[in-house]
């Protein structure tokens, strides 16, 4: 696997049903299917929202859906590693609170 020398921070983000879309400070836009983060997939549109850079712009924390996304994986096309078990907990969990 080639190691990438510097990761691009990102700038700017787009959550639609269908993507997450980020800017990256290179200039590249990279646009990836929701589907990849079932906790995005499954938020609320003000869940979806209600997101922050992590690090100096190495990613993106979304506190209501306890989602961590970096630029990394999305630039290397990893969607979300969580497991079927961990996601059902969360899942459960959020109907829970409603």
């Amino acid at each position: 696997m080639v190691e990438l020398l510097e990761i691009p921070k990102a700038q700017h983000v787009v959550i639609t049903d269908d993507a997450l879309t980020v800017d990256l400070s290179d200039g590249r836009t990279i646009s990836v299917p929701l589907a990849w983060y079932p906790r995005l997939l499954h938020g609320t549109p003000g869940d979806r929202d209600n997101w922050r850079f992590i690090g100096e712009n190495e990613g993106m924390h979304w506190p209501e859906l306890d989602e961590d996304i970096s630029v990394k994986n999305i630039i290397l096309g990893k969607p979300s590693g969580e497991s079927q078990k961990s996601f059902q907990r969360w899942l459960d969990d959020r109907a829970n609170k409603v």
